[in-house]
């Protein structure tokens, strides 16, 4: 009987999220469609199915697996279709949608029908699944770049908690000592946001050696921050720094694509990202630039809670490097 119900709700998903997408550039809920719903249909649906798949398993997993693999089918499936094609029950998929944080199976259908009318609507520049040949024009190359970076940010901004934004950044601008730790790519977006840092007077620093990370990371008190930066959370030698900090009192950050990692579980405030995986570019590396948007907006998020003071400093700075570009005009 439940099921039957939740059917029965679910079958005009599709419909509804036509008309949503239809008004939603006006800020229009249509009427008869509840607003919660309506809400559940703005990007980041697939977005929390793709960063949620590699936390499950299962029967759950399997479900996960197979709403990614035809968005458009799952959006016209009833959920004992969905269960029978995933192999699964129509239980095991209410469990996955509540996973997921939905409702119920009509909300994740509704969700996905939006999501999939969309990039229907946007064409073949949101196609990032294509393969780039050897011999494709750079034309080609550059869409294809810029449309999986695309679908990156907008999934990044629907994941994102702007509440624990905003508690790393009280917790940042308030902090005597700001140490941040990566390895290998995630230890070049740590040194951007170290830099960016220093420029606001935020004493921080940025280690990418576990040796002397863990003896930085020995050193912080309470009041100072750890900042862990890995977008699978299961990178050894971040978890290790990080937890080291947090036993010393520091509060303790992780910037993450996955929010039951070994490394968000560690951590006080938990910062999400997604990535768009493709052919020619690997999950790891498709998460570096999402990841560099929200330590941008951490970073300004710090600035303005910091005004005066990121304000002197940015003076200070700009005229310490001043000769230095006169120096080059003059030779130029």
């Amino acid at each position: 009987m439940v099921d039957h119900e939740s059917d029965t709700s679910a079958g005009t998903a599709v419909a509804d999220a036509d008309e949503i997408d239809r008004r939603g550039a006006l800020g229009v809920v249509p009427d008869g469609i509840d607003r919660r719903a309506a809400l559940v249909t703005s990007d980041g649906t697939l977005a929390r199915v793709r960063t949620g798949a590699a936390e499950l398993t299962g029967a759950l997993r399997r479900v996960a697996e197979h709403v990614l693999s035809d968005p458009e089918a799952a959006a016209r499936a009833t959920i004992v279709e969905l269960a029978e094609r995933s192999g699964t029950s129509p239980a095991t998929v209410t469990r996955f949608c509540r996973a997921m944080g939905f409702d119920g199976y009509a909300d994740l259908r509704l969700g996905i029908a939006a999501e999939t009318g969309r990039a229907r609507s946007a064409g073949w520049t949101v196609d990032i699944g294509r393969e780039i040949q050897p011999g494709d024009p750079l034309e080609r190359v550059l869409e294809q770049i810029m449309a999986a970076d695309t679908r990156a940010m907008h999934d990044t901004a629907a994941l994102l908690d702007l509440n624990e934004v905003e508690r790393a950044a009280v917790a940042i601008a308030g902090a005597e000592r700001v140490n941040i730790f990566g390895a290998s790519g995630s230890a070049l977006v740590g040194e951007e946001m170290q830099f960016s840092l220093h420029r606001i007077g935020v004493a921080a620093w940025a280690w990418n050696d576990v040796h002397s990370g863990l003896a930085a990371a020995a050193l912080l008190r309470p009041g100072d921050v750890a900042l862990g930066i890995s977008h699978s959370g299961q990178t050894r030698e971040a978890i290790e720094m990080l937890a080291e900090g947090g036993s010393r009192g520091a509060t303790t950050i992780a910037l993450t694509g996955f929010r039951r990692s070994p490394l968000a579980e560690l951590a006080d405030i938990v910062l999400l990202t997604a990535s768009q995986a493709t052919t020619f570019r690997p999950d790891a590396l498709s998460a570096r630039h999402p990841q560099l948007v929200v330590l941008d907006l951490l970073y300004i998020a710090v600035a303005q809670r910091t005004h005066d003071r990121a304000h002197a400093a940015f003076r200070r700075t700009a005229q310490a490097v001043d000769g230095h570009k006169a120096a080059r005009e003059a030779t130029a």
